[in-house]
């Protein structure tokens, strides 16, 4: 046992203290200018007491709190809270050398997640499955009754999506993940994490999973993108088109940070005649943007593509869109193809877009907006791009994922 007092919140969301060498100790579930007794292993520990608990440590919400490890900060009150979000970003940017206005946080609400990744695993006797999330740090299942932060009609479904999900546990070593996405036309849940090598579900375990399906009245379901079910096609709206969702698709978690996020783009977009759009999947941008210009849309997914094409026709009121699957890491999209585009869109996976940024930067393209769910890689794409010309005018810290250590944002680049 040992007498700590946290300093900080560290990038992970754990409580930042030192040991009397001045190495960093990591506690969980701490905040700044506590004073705890923590069970130390190595560097990391389980707070065993707080002493002095924080004027800025409120109720979490939730009764998993602490223990799933879906959320690590709902004991912080909100203000203190957001500007630790938007400081994270502040940091990753001065790692680059970067510095620029960053405006107040939006912050997602509570229970507006409508994608989800619930995992599955067997109960005990006569119990049937469990759903739920991973326990903090560990590979263990926490059963969930509630979740503060997901869409109240995905919580109602949990016991009909518990029944779905024993069909795929039908093999031992199959460890299901049913990633549920609410859409306009009901649940679609694409299940992977299921054993393939003995040929994948039995054509019983088949018939009990759309049973399953149709009894919980859900739109889809689909094992790692193949049909297991299909009622209704998931629809999603996007701005003023209605698209068809191919299975698994990408999708921004929360509906209003979406939202926040487009018309944040949409806004520096304006007065552009060409726009390209990177990284466009389904189109989340794009037919926003196509009310302000014409956009070239690329996207490394076919499937993404052909359902953004499809949607093209009965969106009115959009200038051209032209659409292309295009692996962008491989072939990213050249200055010289950039000739005549004002504004580029982009928005990147996880590990940043560097093969596109170079071009990008080669270009004369004015403007640059890019959304990134990674500060880190968005500081040394940025970096970059400041190199050859530009300047970070601002940037648009997005909570979305409410209360974890993530951070979303989308930042404006000028020359």
């Amino acid at each position: 046992m040992q007498e700590l007092m946290i300093n900080a919140i560290g990038a992970q969301g754990d409580g930042l203290a030192r040991f009397a060498d001045g190495k960093p100790a990591f506690v969980p579930l701490t905040l700044p200018g506590e004073t705890i007794l923590a069970n130390m292993e190595g560097a990391r520990g389980e707070v065993a007491e707080i002493l002095t608990a924080s004027a800025e440590r409120v109720a979490p919400p939730c009764k998993h709190f602490g223990h799933c490890g879906g959320c690590a900060l709902q004991h912080w009150a909100a203000e203190p809270y957001l500007g630790w979000k938007a400081e994270q970003i502040r940091v990753q940017l001065s790692m680059e050398g970067l510095e620029t206005q960053i405006l107040p946080t939006f912050a997602a609400p509570p229970a507006s997640r409508r994608r989800v990744a619930l995992h599955a695993r067997r109960g005990s006797k006569g119990q049937g499955a469990l759903l739920g999330f991973k326990e903090r740090r560990s590979w263990n299942l926490v059963p969930l009754a509630e979740c503060p932060v997901t869409d109240p009609r995905i919580i109602a479904a949990l016991p009909a999506l518990a029944r779905l999900a024993e069909p795929f546990l039908e093999h031992p070593k199959s460890a299901p993940t049913l990633h549920v996405t609410l859409t306009a036309t009901g649940l679609d849940i694409d299940v992977t994490g299921v054993e393939r090598k003995s040929g994948g579900l039995s054509a019983d375990a088949r018939m009990r999973a759309a049973m399953a399906a149709s009894d919980g009245d859900f739109a889809r379901v689909t094992l790692a993108g193949e049909t297991v079910y299909g009622a209704r096609q998931p629809l999603v709206k996007l701005g003023p088109a209605v698209v068809a969702l191919p299975p698994g698709s990408f999708l921004q978690a929360v509906p209003a940070a979406e939202r926040a996020m487009v018309a944040f783009a949409v806004a520096e977009s304006q007065g552009a005649s060409r726009i390209a759009d990177l990284y466009c999947g389904v189109g989340t941008f794009t037919f926003r943007l196509a009310e302000v210009g014409a956009v070239h849309a690329a996207e490394m997914s076919p499937q993404a593509v052909a359902a953004l094409k499809s949607a093209i026709g009965a969106a009115p009121g959009l200038k051209p869109i032209n659409a292309e699957a295009r692996d962008l890491v491989k072939r990213p999209v050249l200055s010289t193809e950039l000739a005549k585009t004002d504004v580029v869109v982009i928005d990147p996976p996880r590990a940043g877009a560097a093969e596109q940024t170079v071009e990008i930067a080669k270009s004369k393209v004015a403007k640059v907006v890019s959304v990134s769910c990674n500060p880190a890689t968005f500081a040394k794409d940025g970096r970059a791009l400041v190199d050859a010309g530009f300047r970070l005018e601002k940037v648009l810290p997005v909570d979305q994922f409410v209360w974890s250590p993530h951070i979303e944002l989308v930042g404006v680049f000028t020359r």
